[in-house]
């Protein structure tokens, strides 16, 4: 317990008036590597996830390359990309932090691309029979009817994979980019256990607040959005005129 208490003075010492602000730099390093790389693996894995879903082709593949991807090494993907991009003569600066953003990404689409075409796959045939009846296009469908009612699936794809870049980005002080793994890299030979578990705790309340976030964002979808179990229906037309009992012979009413 002593080493938690060491550890809490260590962030209260570093983030308060009398630090340097240089731990709120690394924090907010280990924010924007975050949320980019989930930016730019949502750009790449989101389309590709509803075009899976609405036309249901390819999914045998994505599920391939989603499990295959889950496997690789983070810190290995990360010094491959950064090897390979010094095979084409790039700068070394540009080849770490373009490396590091090609890994994480990397990381980050199997979650995303999971729960894009898993949202559409889960909505009711019902309901898209009957959007087609009412005469949508394909392209009203997805817009209209599909990507509404599978939103929550897919935010819980981009919940799973930002807690996991989150996780991942520490490694990115390997390559000097810097982040809260400077602190958990730079605590190791210096025996400085306290700033090690300092940097490591808040890596884990950052990852908490962002679960919070998504969960918030969770719920509200879920009020707002209705299930896709209910089959949308054609607008009704208002009634013609009115026909008394008396009229059945014919004879319309008079009002």
């Amino acid at each position: 317990m002593t080493l938690f208490f060491d550890a809490f003075a260590w962030i209260l010492a570093n983030l308060g008036p009398a630090g340097e602000g240089e731990l709120w730099t690394r924090i907010g390093e280990h924010v924007l590597y975050s949320l980019v790389s989930v930016a730019i693996a949502a750009a790449i894995a989101i389309p590709a996830g509803y075009l899976i879903g609405h036309t249901g082709r390819g999914r045998e593949i994505a599920v391939a390359i989603s499990g295959a991807a889950r496997a690789l090494p983070s810190f290995g993907l990360i010094l491959f990309f950064v090897l390979l991009l010094g095979t084409f003569g790039v700068g070394l600066g540009v080849r770490v932090a373009a490396g590091s953003y090609i890994a994480f990404v990397i990381l980050a689409i199997p979650s995303i691309l999971a729960g894009a075409y898993a949202g559409l796959e889960a909505i009711d045939r019902s309901t898209i029979s009957a959007a087609r009846a009412i005469g949508m296009t394909e392209w009203q469908i997805l817009r209209k009817v599909e990507v509404p009612l599978g939103l929550p699936l897919l935010i819980g794809g981009l919940r799973s994979a930002t807690l996991q870049v989150v996780a991942t980005a520490t490694l990115a002080a390997y390559v000097n980019l810097g982040g809260l793994g400077f602190d958990i890299i730079q605590g190791l030979p210096l025996r400085r256990y306290d700033q090690m578990l300092g940097a490591a705790l808040l890596v884990v309340a950052l990852a908490f607040a962002l679960d919070a976030l998504f969960g918030l964002a969770a719920q509200i979808t879920e009020r707002v959005i209705p299930d896709g179990r209910s089959a949308p229906r054609p607008r009704q037309h208002r009634a013609g005129p009115k026909w008394s009992r008396a009229s059945s012979a014919g004879t319309p009413a008079h009002n």
